[in-house]
């Protein structure tokens, strides 16, 4: 099991470093870290606040761009080529493991993009610190939590291509980042409602993703550090949050008629 589940998710590995436009996506994304550096020179004593704020929204954004990009054609792609048919026959591979082979592979992609953009982030912020230390340690939290929004927006971009069109699957996985990104905000404006009106706006407020509880990015741009517990508060939330949306997208791809 364990070694299907390895080749199904290293393969989706390899076809994801291979696309063309995940190395634009990349070098665009490390080019918005040098530019933060440029950005801080012009604005002198808030040089270091607006390399942190611009280069973990570049690495954040960019990495949800390339999630949704390449999680929507993960099963659509194989189901137009015809290898599906191949790699569930002939193996054979179950449905379960196919769904969370291409999950852990496209992870697997984010994270190696995430690590090498934080690489151009960090040399950015040595040139303009003068150096790394103990300040620096929130800057960490905020990459792990940005590394827990790929995985939260990659189940969400898999389970919409089991049943959806590559066009509509990447607007449901746009639209439900943007509203989860301020998740928060909606629980503020659901207390100051009332009746059933309150009670839905709560529903959704706790049914869409928060991506605004991952989102520290102005916490350690003011050096403000990362509680232990609120990671691993978010951990736990991803987990169980990822783990029922995978869920969702076997029973959905086990429906499926492939025939």
């Amino acid at each position: 099991m364990m070694g299907r589940l390895w080749a199904i998710a290293w393969n989706t590995f390899r076809e994801a470093v291979r696309d063309r436009v995940l190395y634009n996506l990349i070098l665009f994304a490390l080019l918005m870290v040098m530019a933060s550096v440029l950005f801080g020179q012009i604005s002198l004593a808030i040089n270091r606040i607006v390399l942190i704020n611009l280069g973990l929204t570049s690495i954040s954004l960019f990495g949800i761009v390339i999630a949704i990009f390449i999680g929507i054609g993960l099963v659509s792609k194989e189901i137009d080529k015809r290898t599906l048919y191949t790699v569930l026959a002939a193996r054979p591979v179950h449905r379960w493991e196919f769904i969370v082979g291409k999950f852990l592979g496209l992870v697997l992609t984010l994270t190696v993009n995430a690590l090498l953009m934080s690489l151009g982030f960090f040399a950015a912020v040595f040139y303009v610190s003068g150096k790394l230390g103990a300040a620096d340690l929130p800057l960490l939290a905020a990459i792990y939590f940005i590394l827990l929004e790929f995985v939260l927006i990659t189940a969400l971009a898999l389970f919409f291509s089991t049943f959806s069109t590559p066009v509509f699957s990447s607007i449901f996985a746009f639209a439900l980042f943007a509203v989860g990104t301020f998740a928060d905000d909606m629980r503020g404006f659901a207390q100051m409602a009332s009746g059933a009106t309150r009670w839905a706006m709560m529903g959704a407020a706790y049914l869409v993703p928060n991506f605004s509880a991952l989102n520290v990015i102005g916490r350690v741009a003011h050096d403000n550090a990362i509680a232990p517990r609120l990671i691993l508060f978010n951990t736990l939330y991803v987990v169980v949050y990822a783990g029922a949306v995978l869920t969702a997208s076997v029973w959905i791809f086990r429906q499926r008629n492939l025939k």
